[in-house]
């Protein structure tokens, strides 16, 4: 077969998972979650970190091997995790962005793994190096985004739709990420002690940027309507119908994630000051948002984290006290976004199902009032033992 031929075969296939009852009822129970109308959990199992492991790309074009792994991650994912991800029914066009942060040249050195970085920083004494940032550029390859397009609708357009995306989006407003980018995590909190009127000099700076970078987005129809089977950073989806449903949005027409794990060595009264204020302008541009990921946020909610504004889901990290936000959101209108930890799947070979049980049956009996969602992430190998995380959707099924 040649490769056209089996990129089509993949669509079809895709298509016909897209388009069962199954699929169908699950779009609508992810409506009816993120609505705040059914407190059943879902489970999502991202996979994105470990695909490597559940295939392998035959064809040897370009174009064509962006195609083949978008259709065999979508598809592989439905057949070897069966998790309650729906499989979609467009093909995804990412419309090529990129950011020449703050106009700074930045040096990264990536690990041979591929996991590991480190930046050299830039930003050593604020004091000092605070006048070296300007404005950030942003930059739009309509050219390649139109060429993936064209060649993806050649191909299997008469299969799948074409949807445009903005991923760049996923992560971008995570404000303390950036500040680490510039200055590493030791110089950050140094700063804040040091020089605690530049520090927000810094973090004002990087907000008015990413505000100017959304409203470029917005001129340039580069943002979406998210609010269908569409990710939105931190391992959740997006169905709603409170926002806008469909084409080009303005941000406050979209769902925003936000988080803030860098600043984890921190007091939450030291949060409270040097960063809650720059996340809470950063949520208020957005109609919905999701906030956190690894980061733990039981300490911060009471004071801090409750008043963001649109929140609807909150990351319940392994480092997070899980029955004590499990009693904060009982009842409430913010969903308890769970992450287990990933050692159960990562680490052993085989899953220990005895001990992988009384891990999760304890979420699950906490969490009863809340309406919860199960999301794995960060595993990075699943020692080429798909069945295994199978097994753990399986297992989790069973105790709701």
């Amino acid at each position: 077969m040649d490769s056209k031929a089996y990129l089509r075969e993949l669509a079809l296939k895709q298509v016909e998972y897209a388009n069962s009852p199954a699929n169908q009822a699950l779009r609508d129970k992810w409506y009816a979650h993120n609505g705040l109308e059914d407190k059943c959990p879902l489970i999502v199992f991202e996979e994105e970190t470990f695909k490597k492991e559940l295939y392998s790309l035959r064809c040897e074009d370009s174009d064509e091997r962006f195609i083949e792994e978008q259709l065999l991650q979508n598809i592989t994912a439905h057949e070897l995790i069966n998790d309650d991800k729906v499989v979609p029914n467009f093909f995804k066009i990412p419309v090529k962005i990129d950011i020449k942060l703050l106009e700074v040249d930045r040096k990264r050195t990536v690990s041979k793994e591929g996991l590991g970085y480190h930046d050299e920083p830039v930003l050593i004494d604020l004091e000092a190096d605070l006048s070296k940032l300007s404005p950030s550029t942003f930059f739009y390859d309509n050219e390649m985004t139109q060429h993936l397009e064209d060649v993806a609708s050649e191909l299997i357009g008469d299969i799948l739709p074409m949807k445009r995306v903005n991923e760049t989006n996923y992560w971008q407003f995570a404000i303390t990420q950036h500040v680490v980018a510039l200055m590493g995590m030791e110089n950050m909190f140094y700063a804040m002690y040091d020089y605690p009127d530049k520090f927000h000099e810094l973090m004002q700076f990087l907000v008015d940027d990413h505000k100017r970078f959304l409203r470029w987005q917005e001129q340039n129809g580069l943002l979406f309507s998210n609010s269908g089977n569409d990710y939105m950073g931190s391992g959740s989806f997006c169905f709603n119908r409170e926002l806008k449903q469909h084409g080009n949005a303005l941000a406050n027409e979209t769902w925003g994630h936000v988080n803030s794990q860098e600043s984890v060595g921190i007091s939450a009264e030291m949060y409270g000051e040097f960063i809650f204020p720059y996340c809470e302008q950063m949520a208020r541009e957005f109609g919905l948002l999701y906030y956190g990921c690894c980061e733990p946020v039981d300490g911060l909610w009471d004071d801090y984290l409750s008043r963001l504004p649109n929140l609807r889901k909150i990351s319940i990290s392994a480092w997070c006290d899980e029955a004590a936000m499990a009693e904060k959101l009982k009842d409430s209108r913010v969903i308890y976004s769970r992450k287990p930890s990933p050692n159960f799947i990562g680490v052993d070979p085989v899953l220990d199902e005895d001990a992988f049980l009384s891990y999760m049956k304890k979420t699950i009996d906490l969490t009863r009032d809340c309406y919860t969602e199960i999301i794995f992430r960060d595993v990075y190998t699943i020692h080429h033992n798909p069945d295994k995380v199978k097994r753990a959707v399986e297992l989790v099924r069973g105790l709701l």
